[in-house]
């Protein structure tokens, strides 16, 4: 059987970035804490754990005075690194330059345009967005995919509208027009009311054609994601929409034989945070298996 990893798949820079510094700062023997779990993959948390790096939570950062503690690429909101500060804490910052970008912009907006509703198209609660909603002393509006999200904007006052780095384009769109619609109906111009900053990471947005291309090539597709990688669950739902035989997996133990049965060829991908050694040990076990 022909089995292939999909060359677009693996780290995204923000990722690869910050495992890289994590690795960095454990060879030099330093103990090293990292705030929350540094990606969203349960195998290369583990990796790193027996390197030697510790996760902690926010509630944790006074005990940690003067301890290396790494900032991962989510981003964190203001009060954080005001918190490291009063307790002399030596940090080590890996957030992802795109993210960073993405909270300047919203700071400025939250700053220069008082007037308006800041909105970020993303899932409440991620690290990511909890990061941006800090940019705005968390007046910003978190907006997902469900329609009654809508109900939180006054469609008669203006809108600055951003996104979370890994949402869909497709949802992005969708959710712009939904908003011109309702400043129409509640009688406001969208175009003196609306303003649309697609932030979304080009690495990220590029990844859904080329996964769709990929996942139509081969009989199988095995997509690797950690438990709670929402970008894991946007890639495989798009894999599944043109390849019923796609199969989503945390880990090798998971495989089963009978998926591969009569295939000639499998595909194997992941999410932005999945590491291309978990990939590689994936293709490994499948020849295994057959």
């Amino acid at each position: 059987m022909q089995i292939e990893i999909e060359a677009r798949s693996g780290f995204c820079f923000g990722v690869k970035r910050a495992i890289e510094m994590a690795e960095a700062a454990l060879r030099q023997g330093e103990e090293l804490y990292c705030l929350g779990a540094i990606v969203h993959n349960e195998e290369e948390t583990a990796r790193l754990h027996q390197m030697g790096m510790e996760e902690a939570t926010h509630r944790q950062l006074e005990a940690l005075s003067g301890k290396p503690v790494l900032l991962r690429a989510h981003g964190e909101p203001p009060e954080t690194y005001d918190r490291i500060q009063e307790n002399d804490i030596q940090v080590i910052d890996g957030t992802c330059p795109v993210v960073r970008k993405l909270q300047k912009r919203v700071r400025k907006a939250f700053e220069e345009r008082p007037e308006a509703q800041i909105l970020i198209y993303g899932k409440k609660g991620h690290p990511e967005v909890v990061g941006l909603e800090g940019q705005t002393a968390f007046q910003a509006i978190v907006v997902g995919d469900d329609d009654g999200d809508l109900k939180k904007i006054d469609f008669q006052r203006a809108v600055v509208l951003f996104s979370q780095t890994t949402m869909s384009q497709e949802g992005f769109r969708d959710l712009a027009e939904r908003i011109r619609q309702g400043m129409k109906e509640a009688g406001a111009d969208p175009d003196h009311l609306l303003s649309v900053n697609d932030t979304i990471c080009r690495q990220v947005s590029r990844r859904g054609p080329a996964i769709k291309e990929f996942a139509q090539k081969h009989d199988v597709i095995i997509f690797v994601s950690g438990l709670g990688s929402s970008n894991g669950r946007y890639l495989y739902g798009l894999c599944k929409e043109v390849n019923q035989r796609s199969f989503l997996v945390s880990s090798e133990k998971e495989l089963k034989k009978e998926w591969f049965s009569g295939a000639q060829s499998a595909g194997i991908s992941g999410a932005t945070s999945t590491p291309l050694w978990q990939m590689e040990r994936m293709a490994e076990t499948i020849k295994e298996l057959l």
